[in-house]
This record gives C-alpha cells, sequence and structure tokens, in this order.
C-alpha cells in the first residue's frame, strides 16, 4: 500500500472515530495556555499547546491537512497531564481527543521491527500479566540485592546506557522479593470500630515495585475503620495503554478490573496512585461504545475515590494523632488526581494536620513535574526542562521533604533532588507512607 493510501486510510479513520462536537467546543479562546507545560517550555508555540493540538486534530478531521509526522509529533509532546481540561470555559474534554487521536495513528502506523516487539512485550506480554510483572520486578530486586548493582555502577557499564536510563536506575525503589510480592492478603479487617467496607485497588507496579506503600495504604484504611477486600483477579489499570495508542488492551483489562469489583458489595473502590485513579474513573468514557459494559462503567466510577479523600471524608487526621518531627513539607499534585479525580485538598489537609509540620505550598505544584507515564523516557529533554523548573519552585518552597501521590511523581521528583545533589537534604516521599509514619510516631518513640 502506498504512503498516500495509508494517510488516506488514516484520514478516514478520523473523520470516522474524532468527536466532532467536542472538537468544535473549543472556542480558541486560549484559557488553556498558561496552564499547558508544553506550551510554556515550548516558548509559547501554538502547536504545543491544547488548543493547537485540537486545531490539527480538527484540520485532519476536515481534510485540511494530511496526518503527517508534524502532527504526530505535536501529539507525542504532549503530556497528557490535562491541565487545560479544569481551566476551560467549554469543558472540553481534551484527554479523550488526545488519545483518540493517538490511538488512530498508532494502529496505522508502521513501526519498526525493533519498536513493534518492545510494544508486544511491553503492552501485551508484560503488564496485563501481574506474575510476569512479579517475575520483571523480581530480577530487578536480584540485581539490587545481589551486589550487581554496585558492581554496574562501579565497573561504568551503566555509562553505556542512554543517560535517562541510568538516572532512572539511580532514584529505584528497594524492590521487595518474590515472596513478599505473593503474600498478598485478599482481605484485612478493620482495626478501629468499622464505618466502611471498601475494596481496595493495588495496581501493576504499585503491588511490586512499590509494594510498601500498598502495604501502608491498608494500614491506614484499618486504622482509618475500614473493612478492606483485595480481589486477586484485578488487573493493571490499563492507563499505559490508554495514552500510548493501544485501547483495545485497555477496554480488556478495564472489564476485567469491572469484573473483578463489582460483586464484593463494597462502598468505595479505593486507589493510591494519581495516574491508575484518573484512568480508572475514565472506564466509563473507555467503554462508552459497548452496550454490555457502559452501565456496568459507570457503577465501577461512582464507588472510585483516592485513598487522601476517604480519609479526610472519615475525619482520620481528627481520630488519630498524627505527629513527625519538625521538617518543612511542600506538596507536587498527581495531575491526574488534580485534574482528572478532582482531588485537590484532601492531601493538603491530611499534611497540614500533622503536629511539627511546617507546610508550604509549592509555587505551580499543580503544574504537571514532567513525570507522565513513560514520558520522561521517550520525550527525555523535554521532561528534563519541565522538571528543572520544579526543581526551582521546590527551592524556593525551602522544604526538606516532597510528598507526592503518584508513583511517576515520586522518581521523577527524587531525580530532579539528584540532579540538584540535594539527595543529603530533600527526601520524597508517598503521602500514605509519610501519614503512616506519623500515625505511628508516638508508638515509635
Amino acid at each position: 500500500m502506498t504512503t498516500l493510501q495509508e494517510q488516506q486510510k488514516l484520514q478516514e479513520q478520523f473523520k470516522v472515530r474524532m468527536n466532532e462536537d467536542e472538537l468544535l467546543n473549543c472556542m480558541r479562546c486560549g484559557f488553556c495556555l498558561p496552564s499547558c507545560p508544553t506550551y510554556i517550555e515550548s516558548g509559547q508555540k501554538e502547536s504545543h499547546s491544547p488548543r493547537g493540538r485540537i486545531a490539527l486534530m480538527k484540520a485532519v478531521t476536515d481534510g485540511l491537512i494530511e496526518p503527517d509526522e508534524d502532527v504526530e509529533r505535536t501529539l507525542e509532546l504532549c503530556l497528557g497531564c490535562r491541565a487545560c481540561e479544569p481551566v476551560c470555559p467549554s469543558g472540553v474534554k481534551y484527554g479523550h481527543l488526545l488519545e483518540e487521536a493517538r490511538d488512530i495513528i498508532a494502529q496505522h502506523k508502521k513501526h519498526s521491527l525493533p519498536t513493534r516487539v518492545v510494544r508486544k512485550f511491553v503492552f501485551k506480554d508484560l503488564f496485563p500479566h501481574q506474575n510476569r510483572m512479579r517475575l520483571a520486578v523480581g530480577l530487578l530486586g536480584l540485581y539490587q540485592r545481589t551486589g550487581l548493582q554496585k558492581i554496574a555502577r562501579k565497573s561504568g557499564v551503566m555509562k553505556l546506557i542512554p543517560n535517562n536510563l541510568s538516572a532512572m536506575e539511580k532514584v529505584l525503589p528497594t524492590v521487595p522479593s518474590m515472596k513478599q510480592m505473593k503474600s498478598r492478603p485478599d482481605y484485612l479487617p478493620a482495626i478501629q470500630s468499622k464505618i466502611s467496607r471498601v475494596a481496595f485497588f493495588s495496581g501493576c507496579l504499585m503491588d511490586t515495585m512499590f509494594l510498601e506503600t500498598n502495604n501502608a495504604t491498608m494500614k491506614l484504611l484499618q486504622l482509618a475503620g475500614c473493612e478492606i477486600v483485595i480481589p486477586n483477579d484485578q488487573a493493571c489499570c490499563g492507563a499505559l495503554h490508554g495514552h500510548s495508542g493501544e485501547k483495545d488492551i485497555a477496554k480488556e483489562m478495564a472489564k476485567k478490573n469491572i469484573a473483578a469489583f463489582e460483586n464484593l458489595e463494597v462502598d468505595y473502590i479505593i486507589t493510591n496512585a494519581g495516574g491508575c485513579g484518573g484512568f480508572l474513573i475514565d472506564y466509563d468514557h473507555l467503554l462508552k461504545d459497548d452496550p454490555m459494559w457502559k452501565n456496568r462503567a459507570q457503577s465501577f466510577k461512582n464507588k472510585l475515590k483516592d485513598i487522601s479523600q476517604i480519609l479526610v471524608e472519615v475525619d482520620f487526621h481528627k481520630k488519630v494523632k498524627l505527629k513527625l518531627p519538625t521538617q518543612i513539607i511542600t506538596y507536587q499534585d498527581s495531575c491526574h488526581l488534580r485534574n482528572v479525580m478532582k482531588t485537590a485538598s484532601a492531601p493538603r489537609i491530611l499534611l497540614q494536620s500533622i503536629e511539627n509540620i511546617i507546610y508550604h505550598e509549592m509555587k505551580d505544584a499543580d503544574r504537571c513535574c514532567g513525570s507522565a507515564g513513560i514520558y520522561n523516557i521517550v520525550e527525555s529533554e523535554m521532561s528534563m526542562q519541565i522538571l528543572d523548573y520544579k526543581m526551582e519552585q521546590v527551592k524556593h518552597s525551602q522544604a526538606t521533604t516532597i510528598v507526592t501521590a503518584n508513583p511517576g511523581c515520586l522518581l521523577q521528583m527524587k531525580l530532579g533532588v539528584e540532579r540538584e545533589q540535594q539527595a543529603h537534604r530533600t527526601e520524597v516521599v508517598h503521602i500514605v507512607d509519610l501519614l503512616l509514619q506519623a500515625a505511628q510516631y508516638d508508638d515509635q518513640q
């Protein structure tokens, strides 16, 4: 098939699949421009703004321009942080448009053989299978515990891999053993008087690489009076797939998760990762064209809450004494937790309730840190540019502890601390790990 024929086929898919009404909702008012990190960091380049990208999608859909590499490039450079949505007076669902356009392009693009192999391994053979995720992360744990990590660093082998990957290797958490990853309970009782029955979405990376944070989350829920069920047949949320042009696989994982949670008779489904929560809460949109799953997805969505939100709602911070050594703390918003799940005040309420804490709000805390899933790997230059700005704001906050609510943000901010050579004075921690430390502080003294 010729290049021209491929472009015509791709353009036809834009006409069929893109939501014309949603594209037309954009009034080109420009309210989104100050909220868009790539627009700001590119020197206010219009094509790197939400308004500009929507204009490109509309032009392709209308047949005015070809869906060429320039169009693909500007869509790839978007973080997908969705900071443009809360400030849009027309309520344009930019994130939905972006994911649809990326999916159309990805499904019609002729990838090189190495790229096809990598995509198949990551999207089909690894992330949808939690046992394989455990194995992969377990191998990383062996690398850390057997001394291979020290040898690799001292021998200079790390210099042979791209700088962004070698830098990320330095900030990875200590990985739990395979035995620890496999010994996941499926039920935990409330420690205090039971006030709610909840289900916990454990995730894929969160339940392997960040297992301790998951354990801390469940401990907090127990202390808050929650009875917890953890379904063993749940799957990866599908965010990586949905953001990378693999929506069909994302839909299958969404169906698996909905089926795993829908008959548990729980009040809420709790998440502790903003990126996962932001995708889970969009399952109703993801499955909107599937009559057998649309209503089931809506019911799933209606029960979804972030850990910080439920803790505030049950007055955890008023019932449990929270205390830590004196320190200055600042908070970096998870984009999808804030912009999609609409949870911004709850984490701040919890942090400011900790005794001895001096809370300094960071300027532009709601601006993306540049992690955005695997963005900091595939778009390293722009990601680091965004991170450098973020670290300047951390310095101005004078914080010695940076708190996040998403694993990607956690690693990105740790990377920023390493780049600034501030690891000796600045700690980066997930909010639930910090809250559990605060809840157990007096017991440990």
